[in-house]
């Protein structure tokens, strides 16, 4: 069978696939639509500034104009004022009153939560002058539940420790100590680093707290503290030195 030629003498080719030319693709108009928002939010706050200043300076005109308006409205700040400053005064007075007059029993302190317990301790330290005591115990509290600033300039480092039981309760043991130890004055730059407890102190507690020149409130000394008028730095022994009036030492 004879394969049919060309005029060249070559075979025929072969159909040649024909190839469909795709569809063009529309351009995105998301970069489009965002472009457009963003003017318009420009346009937006432009005009919006635009109406405030007209209206500041409406209201500011207004005013000249009828400067009795403008004196009434000073006369009632003034007024408004002073007896804001006044109330805030008389209840610095009345709060200042009371924390000279600050008393707690032992009873009491031994049915508190020991939440509630930590924030009376800082409101004895406020009694005796401390003015930024403040409670800081909680999760994470790394040894510290109250800080506080005396009149000398010391800073203290208090951990709480609260029995319900009172002296029937568990002691404060060396491992306590150990954590105030260990943070007091390294992170919490204690001059005084305290434990104060409604309950009471193992002797080996007690012996390490010397070594290491810690303080302990034991149930007897915060008796006295507490429910007395002299501050916890004039039952203690052993204080550092009062810092000097830029907080270092004289």
């Amino acid at each position: 069978m004879s394969v049919p030629r060309t005029r060249g003498g070559r075979p025929p080719r072969g159909r040649q696939p024909v190839r469909r030319r795709g569809t063009a693709r529309r351009p995105a108009r998301r970069p489009v639509r965002r472009r457009r928002r963003a003017e318009d939010r420009l346009i937006g706050g432009f005009v919006g500034a635009v109406v405030a200043v007209a209206g500041v300076l409406a209201v500011v005109d207004w005013l000249l104009t009828h400067r009795w308006a403008l004196v009434a409205v000073v006369a009632v700040a003034v007024t408004a004022g002073a007896a804001l400053h006044h109330r805030r005064r008389q209840r610095a007075r009345w709060e200042a009153v009371r924390m000279r007059g600050l008393r707690y029993e032992l009873t009491r302190l031994d049915g508190l939560h020991h939440t509630r317990f930590e924030d009376s301790v800082g409101e004895l330290m406020r009694r005796d002058g401390c003015a930024d005591a403040v409670r800081v115990g909680g999760r994470g509290d790394l040894g510290a539940d109250v800080k506080a600033t005396d009149p000398f300039g010391r800073r203290w480092v208090i951990q709480c420790k609260h029995r319900r039981d009172g002296l029937a309760g568990s002691a404060v043991g060396t491992p306590d100590l150990q954590v105030l130890n260990g943070t007091a004055r390294q992170v919490h730059g204690a001059d005084i680093a305290v434990i104060v407890t409604n309950g009471r102190v193992t002797a080996p507690a007690a012996a390490f707290a010397r070594q290491q020149r810690l303080h302990v409130v034991d149930r007897h000394t915060l008796g006295a503290w507490a429910s007395g008028g002299r501050p916890l730095w004039d039952l203690l022994r052993s204080l550092p030195a009062p810092r000097g009036p830029h907080g270092g030492r004289p």
